[in-house]
């Protein structure tokens, strides 16, 4: 008889249940969040495992590609899709939500999420620790600003290098002062450090990767873009059509029609935040600084008269997102001729 088997994933033990064909469970059990200890569990049941879902999160990369390398039939479910579907249930728990798991894989009611490359979250991670480093360095300097300006010193426009001169030129004379900006200093003197290292190594696994080297080629596409759509894509073949593209990063419009009632709503913002933001900035770029933006230029400027710049920015987006990804399919560069058309 075929089985199938939801897994809960927590931090040190997860919820495991199994039911059978007519979704009676089978067997019911908590086991450590530990590929060894999942893969053992379940071979230790002997039953025949058609499908065995598990919910997306911080630790399900890890447990599914260690469960499908040794042979398991693993799926990865979405997490809006698993919270919407348990939205009936009236009570909540890990054992609840392992049993419910259970049943969609036998239902077969789930969308599978594509579990990245260990290469794609490498550049995932490097890409988060710089943009983390990034916003600590710029907290700190915001709280020196706001620090100084409580006694009436106004640090004023600066640059980054010149910065923490205009610190202790302003703070001279204020035994107080100079010991807090002493301090903060020093530490953004070891944030700029770091985050001068970790933008190099960005830059170099850009210059190092040819799939980042050909999306360049795109206008407003620089390094952090480049690298940032690749890591998200990673495998552009899971995608049918480049029109998908956009959707899947919640760059189109929701949609309510029921009845006479038919609303079209503001961009969905499902999928990868992160894309999202890099590819808004990218337009953003080519429709505000003396970029050759060619055809998409004319094309987002003339739709911002109509819509507006935001909208403007927006569409600019999704359609870089959808270009992007036909560049990397068909392996070639940017066409201005071709986006004319």
């Amino acid at each position: 008889m075929d089985h199938y088997a939801g897994i809960d994933v927590s931090l040190e033990l997860s919820s495991v249940c199994v039911v059978d064909a007519g979704g009676k469970i089978v067997r019911e059990a908590k086991v450590a969040s530990d590929p060894v200890a999942l893969i053992g569990w379940f071979e230790s049941l002997g039953l025949r495992l058609v499908r065995i879902g598990l919910e997306a999160g911080p630790l399900s990369q890890w447990l599914y590609a260690q469960m499908k390398a040794a042979g398991l039939a693993v799926e990865l479910l979405e997490t809006r899709h698993v919270r919407d579907a348990f939205k009936a249930m009236p009570v909540k728990t890990d054992r609840n939500d392992a049993r419910g798991i259970a049943q969609l894989m036998r239902l077969g009611w789930f969308r599978p999420v594509h579990c990245k490359s260990m290469v794609a979250q490498e550049t995932r991670a490097m890409l988060s620790a710089r943009k983390l480093v990034q916003a600590k360095l710029h907290d700190f300097e915001m709280s020196l600003r706001g620090t100084l300006r409580g006694f009436g010193l106004k640090v004023g426009k600066t640059t980054p290098s010149g910065f923490a001169a205009r610190i202790e030129e302003l703070v001279s004379g204020h035994p107080s002062l100079e010991v807090v900006a002493a301090a903060l200093l020093k530490v953004r003197e070891v944030l700029v450090r770091e985050f001068k290292g970790l933008d190099r190594r960005v830059h170099h696994m850009a210059r190092s990767d040819t799939r980042v080297r050909l999306l360049t080629t795109a206008p407003g596409v620089g390094a952090i873009v480049g690298l940032t759509y690749v890591a998200a894509v990673d495998d552009p073949a899971r995608f049918k059509s480049s029109k998908g593209v956009g959707a899947h990063f919640g760059l189109t419009p929701r949609k309510y029609q029921s009845g006479e009632t038919d609303i079209t709503g503001r961009i969905s913002k499902i999928g990868d935040a992160a894309v999202r933001s890099v590819l808004f900035e990218a337009a953003h770029i080519i429709l505000t600084k003396a970029v050759k933006g060619g055809p998409l230029k004319s094309w987002a400027m003339r739709l911002a008269k109509r819509a507006g710049m935001k909208k403007a920015k927006v569409a600019l987006a999704r359609k870089l997102a959808v270009i992007l990804h036909r560049m990397w399919v068909d392996g070639k560069p940017f066409n201005f001729a071709g986006a004319a058309a």
